[in-house]
C-alpha cells in the first residue's frame, strides 16, 4: 500500500512539475518588448528570403499559445534558429508581456 501511495504521489509531483506555468502578462509592457517580433510577424504577407516560407502573423493568437511556443524555442524543443536566438534571453515575465500584447494586436 505504501509503495502504491508513493508511486501515485511521485506521478502527481512529476505531472505538476512538467505542466507549463503561464504568467499574467502586461500588454502595455509587452508593446515595447514585442518590437522585434513585429519586424517579421507583424507584416502582412511577409516571406523570409532563405529559407523561403510564410511567416505566421501572431496578432490575435492566444497568449497561452504564444507563451508555450516561446518557451519551447528557448528550450530548443521547437526548432528554428532565429526564434531560438530571439527567445533564449527572455524572462518568463517578458514572454508573458509579449504574449499579452500580441493576443490583442
Amino acid at each position: 500500500m505504501l509503495r502504491r501511495t508513493t508511486s501515485v504521489l511521485l506521478a502527481v509531483a512529476l505531472w505538476i512539475l512538467a505542466s507549463p506555468v503561464f504568467s499574467e502578462g502586461n500588454a502595455e509592457a509587452g508593446r515595447d518588448k514585442a518590437e522585434t517580433c513585429l519586424g517579421c510577424h507583424g507584416i502582412k504577407g511577409y516571406f523570409n528570403v532563405y529559407p523561403t516560407y510564410h511567416v505566421p502573423k501572431l496578432g490575435g493568437q492566444g497568449a497561452k499559445y504564444i507563451q508555450t511556443a516561446l518557451k519551447a524555442y528557448q528550450r530548443g524543443t521547437r526548432q528554428h534558429l532565429t526564434m531560438h536566438a530571439n527567445a533564449e534571453n527572455l524572462s518568463d515575465q517578458d514572454i508573458a508581456d509579449i504574449a499579452a500584447f500580441l493576443e490583442n494586436y
